[in-house]
């Protein structure tokens, strides 16, 4: 059990919520700057000095007032020496963006105590157990279904419930919380560094609550095992329409036994299942191991108080994750609800074993690939709040969730991991595709839309075949830049190198660099931002190592809207 500072809470609830699609929207608030202060945002030439610069101090020194004190301000003042994003002030909260330019209530219920979150005593672990193998436990199910059922059942204003849960995803992820000090500013958990942190406590409050609705505080969620062939399908104690776990708006034609397809774009094509299964596990090998040899591929791209929101996603955040969040999603739905936007994914508990399974893929990461987790202060003092099952609202940090063991859980070990053995091949075409854009253009060519098959030559840092020391210090890496869409909208793009001019490579194959994947969660509100992929790997499967350039190629999959696409690099980014 956590020991938590304070014994009172008293909560001031707000009207009913709205979960529903057809909700009048509700207005904004203003946002206003702070009085007496510096600018809320700066121009862009503050912003071009953000990482060290005067603009980083100015905006870092702009919330020294915001110290203890304040009802929602931490204890001490936490941005005198670095800018970590504060947890949100929630009298602050204001509606969250529909894609289809509605808006709705995602805000919590607000309290005058918030407790600072502690480590809970050492005890026996709880242990989430594979989805796929929760039907052969009928006395698991039923605690599972009765924790679901008494969660839906308990008031919407109640923040333990079913529907204030799903409101916790929707405000964090659709524009509900302003940045602490910088109002014209949301803030936003993903495409960043807090991906992972983020949706880790996410779960553990979930969890905990449904052990105490259930008077078990050994339940533990299970995971979607959407990593092995045993769990690439939806997983069947989902699928009971007469049960808790069922939800309405999941995409019909992916009912098991139908196979997922971790690289979905949009339609499901004509490959058999042996070829799917194959190109699911490589995905998988290349997405965690060859494609993650620094901490910006794999965690995100760093996220600080006072940045804008979006810098750019890690590997597992881009796929699998997003594509199972829009294979799963209901394409007959406006929106593509439930799990096909972020604003309503909180509503199919099948989103909970879905972000369980992310969950695992960071301690996989950690216990078996050598990975180890960011030491910057900005990242590791990083807040959320989240109400717990005591009806509590508790300030955690990003520092205290690394370790699972400390947060009393862990993973059933009995699960296999074939995608550590998957590693692609390479074709290595003798018909290569010329690029239609040399390197020596690409600063005249682009900004450009993204409107059809596009091949770029893109100049390498250095010839030189590298050692594996330098390898292991510093991974190579082709940066897409500058992609601007609209939020609203579903996007994605495959990325290949060096491909053969006649036909695209498999999933499978070493010339399949990776993709970028949006899931809607805003209205008309552009998004901009960047791809890294990881090339180390597949520059030695390619044989190219010594090769002065390379032949980018990308191919636009799903997207209704204009995608801008700013420019390409390769460059030599520190592993650590």
């Amino acid at each position: 059990m956590a020991a938590l500072h304070s014994t009172t809470t008293t909560t001031l609830f707000r009207s009913p919520l709205f979960p529903n699609k057809s909700q009048t929207p509700v207005q904004r608030k203003p946002k206003q700057c702070l009085a007496g202060r510096v600018r809320c945002k700066a121009t862009k030439g503050d912003n071009d000095n953000l990482d060290q610069g005067p603009a980083r101090l100015d905006r870092r020194n702009m919330l020294i007032g915001l110290g203890a004190g304040g009802l929602y301000g931490a204890a001490g003042n936490p941005f005198a020496f670095a800018a970590p994003v504060s947890a949100p002030d929630l009298t602050t909260c204001g509606p969250a963006d529909k894609p289809d330019g509605s808006t709705i209530d995602c805000c919590p219920p607000t309290t005058t105590t918030i407790i600072d979150f502690k480590l809970p005593d050492s005890g026996p672990l709880r242990t989430r157990p594979a989805a796929q193998n929760v039907a052969k436990d009928p006395a698991y199910l039923a605690k599972y279904k009765k924790a679901i059922q008494l969660m839906r059942e308990l008031p919407d204003d109640d923040p333990r419930s079913h529907a204030q849960q799903a409101m916790v995803h929707c405000s964090y992820c659709d524009g509900g919380y302003p940045q602490v000090g910088y109002t014209d500013l949301e803030i936003q958990v993903h495409y960043c560094w807090l991906f992972f942190p983020f949706h880790r406590w996410y779960l553990y409050f979930y969890e905990k609550i449904m052990g105490e609705l259930i008077g078990d505080p050994t339940f533990a969620l299970p995971f979607w095992n959407w990593d092995a062939p045993a769990g690439m399908y939806i997983p069947e104690i989902f699928t009971d329409t007469s049960s808790s776990l069922y939800d309405q708006y999941r995409n019909a034609a992916h009912q098991p036994p139908k196979l997922l397809d971790l690289n979905y774009s949009g339609t499901d094509d004509d490959v058999d299942d042996a070829t799917r299964i194959t190109e699911n596990l490589t995905t998988m090998y290349q997405q965690m191991v060859s494609k993650a040899a620094s901490h910006r591929l794999f965690y995100g791209e760093p996220y600080s108080a006072g940045d804008d929101p979006s810098p750019g996603a890690g590997n597992i955040e881009s796929i699998p994750h997003n594509n199972i969040h829009f294979w799963t999603g209901d394409p007959t739905q406006t929106n593509g609800e439930d799990m096909g936007a972020f604003y309503s994914a909180g509503r199919d508990p099948l989103f909970y074993s879905h972000h369980s399974n992310v969950d695992r893929m960071w301690s996989i990461y950690k216990d078996k690939l050598g990975g180890t987790d960011i030491e910057k202060t900005d990242w590791l003092d990083t807040e959320f709040l989240f109400y717990d099952e005591k009806k509590n609202l508790v300030r955690v940090k990003v520092r205290d969730s690394l370790d699972t063991t400390k947060l009393g859980y862990v993973y059933d070990e009995n699960v296999s991991i074939p995608w550590l053995e998957s590693k692609p091949t390479a074709r290595k075409s003798t018909n290569k595709r010329k690029a239609a854009v040399s390197s020596s253009d690409l600063t005249t060519t682009f900004p450009a839309t993204l409107s059809d098959t596009i091949s770029v030559e893109v100049t390498r840092p250095s010839a030189t075949k590298r050692t594996a020391a330098q390898k292991k210090a510093q991974d190579e890496v082709l940066v897409i830049k500058g992609i601007e869409f609209a939020g609203n909208e579903t996007v994605k793009f495959d990325v290949y190198v060096n491909d053969d001019a006649d036909s695209l490579a498999g999933k499978d194959k070493s010339e399949f660099a990776g993709s970028f994947v949006h899931v809607p969660h805003k209205h008309k509100k552009n998004i901009k931002t960047n791809l890294r992929l990881s090339i180390t790997s597949l520059l030695e499967e390619l044989g190219a190592e010594t090769d002065s350039s390379l032949v980018v190629t990308l191919v636009p999959k799903v997207g209704k809207g204009p995608i801008t696409i700013g420019g390409f690099s390769i460059e030599l980014i520190n592993t650590t």
